[in-house]
C-alpha cells in the first residue's frame, strides 16, 4: 500500500485542515468492521446499511452531531459459550461517517441484522440557488419623441 505524504499542503495552505484530517483518517483506516453500504436513493437522500448481526437495536447507538454520524455497539452479555468455532463477530466497534453539508439524520430502522439510516440532504431556502430577473429600464421620454414624430 502506498502512503502520502501531505506536509507540503499543510505548509502552503490555509483553512483546509479539515480536508486534510480526512483524507489522512481515510488513508489510516484499516478497520471494516462492521460491513457497510451508502446507497443514493435520490438527489437528495441516502442510505447508510450496517450489517450488525448479533447485536439488538438496544445494543446500538446513533449520534448525529454537525457534520459526523456516529454509530456505536457495544454487546451486552456474551454469555459462557464454549464456541468450537466463532465466525459471527459481535465485538465493540465505532463508525464514523462525515456528512456534507446540510445533510441531516432523518430516521433509522434495524430489521433482520441490518441498521439502515435515512439520511436527506436539506439545503436552506436563502443558501438555494434562486433566479434574478432582469428590470428593462423603461426609456418613457424616447417613446414620448417617438410619437410625436410620427
Amino acid at each position: 500500500m502506498r502512503t502520502y505524504d501531505l506536509s507540503p499542503f499543510w505548509r502552503s495552505s490555509v483553512g483546509f485542515d479539515r480536508l486534510f484530517d480526512l483524507v489522512n483518517d481515510t488513508m489510516n483506516d484499516s478497520d471494516d468492521y462492521p460491513l457497510y453500504d451508502i446507497e443514493r436513493i435520490d438527489e437528495d437522500q441516502y442510505q447508510i446499511s450496517l450489517a450488525l448481526a448479533g447485536f439488538g437495536s438496544e445494543e446500538i447507538t446513533i449520534t448525529a452531531k454537525q457534520s459526523t454520524l456516529t454509530v456505536e455497539g457495544h454487546k451486552a452479555n456474551k454469555g459462557d459459550h464454549d464456541y468450537l468455532y466463532q465466525g459471527i463477530s459481535m465485538r465493540p466497534f465505532r463508525r464514523v461517517f462525515n456528512l456534507a453539508d446540510f445533510v441531516q439524520v432523518k430516521d433509522a430502522a434495524f430489521e433482520s441484522g441490518m441498521l439502515k439510516i435515512a439520511l436527506v440532504r436539506e439545503v436552506p431556502e436563502a443558501m438555494k440557488p434562486r433566479r434574478i430577473m432582469i428590470e428593462v429600464a423603461s426609456n418613457e421620454n424616447q417613446q414620448i419623441e417617438q410619437k410625436q414624430a410620427a
